[in-house]
Parts: C-alpha cells; structure tokens; sequence
C-alpha cells in the first residue's frame, strides 16, 4: 500500500483521527497545566490509582456485557498465547536491541520495552477503534502484562526477591479481578442462574439487563478511562525537558524500536504464522495486539526506574519522546494490520 492511500486512509477514518486527536489534545492539556503550575505534576500519581482502581475495572468488566460469540472466545484464548509467547520472548531478547548501550542503561531500557502503557494507551485506543470487542482482547491480552509487569518487572527493577507479598498484588489486582470475572460471566452466561426480560433468557449476572441501576455508574466510571489517563499523562510528561528529550540519542533509538522496528517484525510474524493457521487471530485481534505492544512505556517502569533509582534521567527521556512517536506510528500501523 502507497503512503499516499495509507494516509488518505487515516485522515478519512473517523475512530483513528478521533481517538489520536484526543489523546494529543488532553495530553498537551495536561503537560501545560502542569508546566504552568495550575495542577501539580505529582497529581498524575492519584490519577493513576483512580485509572487503576476503579475506571480500567469497570471498563474491562462492562466489555463482557454482552452475547457470547464464539469467535470472539477463540480469538480471545489466540490473544492470551500470544501475549504469553510475545512476554517471553522479549524477556528473552530484548536487550539485543541495545547490545551498544552501558549495561546499566540495558537493562531498563529492556523492561521499557517489554511492557508499553497498556492502561494509559493501548485499552483507551483499542476501545476507541474496535468498541468493545477492542476492550475485550485488550483485557485478555493485558493478563499475562500484569502477571510479568508485577512479578519479573518488579524483581528486575528493585533488585528484591519473589515473595507472598508480590503474588498478593498480582492476584488482587483490580483489573484482574474485574477481568476474570466479566471472562467469566461472558463464557458460561447459558449455564448460570436465567431471568426472563423481553422473552429472552439472560444470566442474572448480564447486570446490563439485570442491573441496570448497577450497570449505568459502572458505565460512567469507565469513561473516566481515557481522558484521565491522557490527563496523567501529559502531566507526568510536564517534569521532563522537551528539549533534552529531543537531542538525546538513546530517547531516539528506545522509540524507534518501541514505536517502529519491534511492532513492525511482530506484524508479519504474527501474519506470517496466520498463513498456516498458527495461533490464527482476526483482523481486529490483530490490531489490538500491536496498539499494545507500540504504546511508549509503561508508567509503573517510570515509577520502578525513579524509586529505585534506575537511569532515571533515561527512562524519562525515552519516555516523553517515544510518547509523541507512538501517536505518529500506532495509526499507520493499524492500517497494516487490515
């Protein structure tokens, strides 16, 4: 496809153009509030928590709402080997994308790239170009994420050892929670308890039927998602010099391998492997999978890298410049997935 068909495409695809615009305006919203002192940068942190705790949760829960289709659940279990397969190799290989780096820088820079910002871009983005499907295989796809992001990213980072504490937080994580059981819910509607509404039999547990009362604030929670975390974000970016980000060349070749080189070898490899029916997934599935694994980094690496004391200085800079090239790159890389 011709760069010029590609970008009449984009500029004529009202979700992209939509979503990509409003993540770039809330984040500039952000990033001049706090540059300006009118919110403190540090208020992304409780932004997070409420991003975290309540607004992904209700997000990830609501998607299942809906009719089981077959599809959708053999495309969702695809989703989750695939991000089983896609973790793990990265574990594994990461770090040979910056074989010329200090080792000090190696090895945040290998977490940085092994988990993207999956809450703060990839559900958001999913959601505002494939609805709720996009929600769904985003949610199975982040599974696995969460698993790594706070066993082996944390033990990486801290330089701490695996304890009970550790799996408590990854079991009792709230998106965890609100995922396994909307999973749930969707898979086995036909075999939990029935109420009749309309003549139509529903699970009493489709509380979009059942509970609407319950339903409705879920609904509204979840659409703090997106716009608080483009807030949070622009705000955790206004602590950053635009212009140190810009000259440094580690920022440049951490995003170019984020944003382009890594989303790019996983598309043909994934499409590549579709040829002979290997962990076949749709177009959409597709799609959702390499939003996820082109967003910058996530902001629990930044929080690691600071606390920790991490290359601090690096992780920040790559984050702010690999920000601002995901928006350029995830819409034309959506594009090759169709």
């Amino acid at each position: 496809m011709k760069f010029l068909t590609i970008f009449n495409t984009i500029i004529s695809n009202k979700n992209i153009i939509g979503v990509m615009s409003s993540s770039i305006f809330i984040m500039f919203l952000g990033f001049y509030l706090g540059k300006k002192k009118h919110l403190k940068s540090s208020t992304s942190i409780p932004l997070g928590d409420i991003i975290l705790t309540l607004a992904i949760p209700a997000l990830s829960f609501n998607a299942f709402m809906k009719d089981f289709n077959k599809e959708i659940f053999v495309n969702g279990i695809n989703i989750l080997l695939w991000s089983f397969l896609i973790h793990l190799l990265l574990i594994a290989l990461a770090e040979l994308f910056y074989f010329n780096t200090p080792k000090d820088n190696r090895e945040v820079l290998k977490m940085m790239t092994i988990f993207g910002g999956v809450t703060v871009f990839g559900i958001p983005i999913a959601q505002a170009i494939y609805g709720d499907v996009g929600v769904i295989y985003s949610s199975i796809f982040s599974i696995p994420y969460r698993i790594l992001l706070y066993s082996y990213g944390f033990i990486k980072m801290s330089g701490l050892e695996f304890n009970k504490k550790n799996i408590k937080s990854m079991i009792c994580n709230p998106v965890i929670i609100a995922t396994f059981l909307g999973l749930n819910i969707w898979m086995f509607q036909k075999y939990l308890p029935q109420v009749s509404i309309d003549n139509n039999l529903y699970s009493i547990f489709r509380i979009d039927k059942t509970a609407i009362w319950l339903y409705t604030p879920l609904s509204y929670l979840a659409r703090l998602c997106s716009p608080l975390a483009w807030l949070a974000a622009g705000l955790k970016l206004s602590e950053i010099s635009i212009f140190e980000s810009i000259k440094n060349k580690l920022s440049w070749q951490f995003s170019l391998v984020k944003g382009i080189i890594l989303p790019l070898l996983l598309l043909y490899f994934i499409k590549f492997l579709n040829l002979f029916n290997i962990l076949l997934v749709s177009k959409s599935g597709l799609g959702v999978i390499i939003i996820m694994m082109a967003t910058p980094t996530a902001s629990v690496i930044i929080a690691y890298s600071l606390k920790y004391n991490k290359s601090p200085i690096v992780a920040s800079n790559c984050s702010f410049l690999s920000t601002f090239v995901s928006m350029i790159t995830i819409p034309f890389l959506i594009l090759l997935t169709l």
